[in-house]
């Protein structure tokens, strides 16, 4: 065998590694370019922000709060009141069944050990 041959044979065959054929036009991209690139902003107005923004008020100025004339009068006078402390009404019988006795009872009932589950 002659000597081209066997290189031939043992020469790994090369292969492109790139497209050949031609780029296709895609009309829709085309077009879809062509309008982004033609569109303009509609201009706005100067006062277009006036919808948008509310305009500032300054509220009025609060008056000073009136201070009795006879203020020794008026605090002597809350002093000598008594206090009133909302419902005292007894407790009802649902929360006395539901306290259940004393805490010390309490206190026992829980250091006392849990019943073991027999299994059968």
């Amino acid at each position: 065998m002659s000597l081209l041959r066997l290189t031939a044979q043992r020469a790994p065959a090369l292969a492109r590694s790139f497209s050949v054929s031609a780029a296709r036009k895609d009309l829709i991209q085309d077009l879809y370019v062509n309008q982004l690139k033609a569109y303009k902003a509609p201009a706005k107005s100067a006062d277009a922000h006036a919808q948008h923004v509310r305009s500032f008020a300054k509220p009025a100025v609060p008056a000073a709060p009136a201070v009795p004339s006879d203020l020794a009068g008026e605090m002597s006078k809350f002093d000598a009141t008594e206090p009133t402390l909302g419902n005292n009404a007894a407790p009802t019988q649902a929360a006395a069944a539901e306290s259940g006795g004393s805490a010390q009872q309490f206190l026992e009932a829980m250091e006392a050990d849990l019943p073991k589950n027999e299994h059968h």
